[in-house]
């Protein structure tokens, strides 16, 4: 039996080495497959840019504040962690974790959402279907194909590791009942990703592990920004227990070492939580292979239902505390308006958008008008955005 970290693999480990394979062929090299989709995502375009790009506080406001790219590297370290722990492939977990954000638009989610309204009666936008696009389409770096021509189990993972998107007949479900994401769609013409099931196991790691990452790591810069105080989440599950262990053990340490310690602690015991309940369900559900985890029905890496309830409970502390802040609800308006404004702008005057991007387009054609200009747009950084807001606008917000 292989060896994943110490650990002995699981027989639903993903193999890397009966991967179903890439769209376009491509002859092998040293690398085993999962860690050569690792390798192509991380000398993207795209992953570059996320370093200017907003996970809750713009690029200026601070050196400290996570981006969208330091995000990203977070996740792919949980995951890692939690693969490793389970003895799952770490290098699908981590080429998922890398690439599950390489679609989001400048400004974060509020970018997201003002793009989606542009695009409304057009397919609207979805950052998760748009990373999906990015590395089947937009991403040119290759002279054989577009895209980064990934394996089929990293693309199905990008697809749908927050679960199922179809139904059997390939209905749209959930959110996507008014029908699938315009590049998911697309996609599926060309190669079927299996919507309707769930994702491999170690998508499953990278979506849990985006869960743990983002409200770890945004309760710290909560703290950093001064949205709250260590007072304000003494009384917060899991959280307000490490807080009383750290302040047992160091009285003297000073606020930001014990808020540091504080979510070290944190996070160690959801990933520790998420390894003994996925353990417990693989081992009452009996599966025996990745393709046994994709036809369960259910999720099968989780957090036990304390610790759901507990994560719950932090997700809606910061959604009150730290999304929904005066502060960052006035810049993130701010910033609505500046995605607007430039898809306006592209959509009446599309002889701007630079070179390339408006090559062999028929203003005419507003289905490809429409999805390029939104291309565009998603793929700019934060301060790209506003230099190009301030070259069309005399008026462009400072976003501080």
């Amino acid at each position: 039996m292989a060896v994943a970290g110490g650990r002995p693999r699981v027989l639903w480990a993903s193999d890397p080495f009966k991967t179903r394979g890439r769209l376009f062929s491509e002859p092998d090299d040293a690398r085993n497959p999962f860690r050569r989709d690792c390798d192509r995502i991380i000398h993207s375009t795209a992953f570059r840019r996320l370093k200017y790009k907003t996970q809750v506080f713009v690029f200026h406001e601070g050196d400290h504040f996570r981006t969208r790219l330091s995000h990203t590297l977070e996740v792919a370290q949980v995951a890692r962690s939690i693969a490793r722990a389970l003895g799952l492939d770490e290098d699908l977990a981590e080429a998922l974790s890398l690439a599950h954000d390489l679609g989001h638009p400048p400004f974060a989610h509020a970018g997201e959402r003002a793009l989606n309204a542009c695009m409304e009666g057009h397919g609207g936008f979805d950052h998760n279907a748009q990373s999906l696009r990015v590395v089947t389409r937009l991403e040119r770096r290759y002279a054989a194909f577009d895209g980064l021509n990934l394996t089929w189990e990293t693309l199905e993972g990008i697809a749908k590791h927050n679960g199922p998107l179809t139904d059997e007949v390939g209905r749209g479900i959930g959110r996507y009942a008014e029908g699938l994401p315009h590049a998911v769609a697309v996609h599926s013409a060309a190669q079927d990703l299996e919507l309707h099931q769930h994702a491999g196991p170690e998508a499953q790691v990278a979506s849990i592990s985006d869960d743990i990452a983002y409200d770890v790591h945004d309760l710290d810069d909560g703290l950093r920004a001064g949205f709250f105080a260590l007072e304000d989440i003494a009384g917060l599950p899991l959280v307000g227990e490490a807080l009383a262990e750290v302040r047992a053990r160091y009285p003297e340490l000073e606020r930001n070492r014990t808020g540091t310690e504080v979510m070290r602690r944190v996070i160690t015991r959801l990933i520790e939580d998420v390894v003994r309940e996925s353990d417990a369900r693989a081992l009452s559900a009996g599966v025996g292979s990745a393709a046994e985890v994709r036809a369960l029905g259910r999720p099968l890496i989780a957090f036990s239902a304390e610790m759901r309830e507990a994560e719950a409970t932090i997700k809606q502390f910061l959604f009150t505390r730290m999304y929904r802040h005066e502060r960052v609800q006035r810049v993130m308006a701010d910033a609505m308006q500046v995605v607007r404004d430039l898809y306006g702008h592209f959509i009446a005057a599309p002889k701007y958008l630079p070179e390339g991007w408006g090559e062999g387009l028929d203003p005419s054609d507003t289905v490809r008008l429409t999805r390029r200009v939104a291309d565009y747009i998603a793929g700019m950084t934060d301060r790209y955005a506003l230099d190009q807001h301030a070259r069309f606008f005399d008026l462009t917000p400072d976003l501080r």
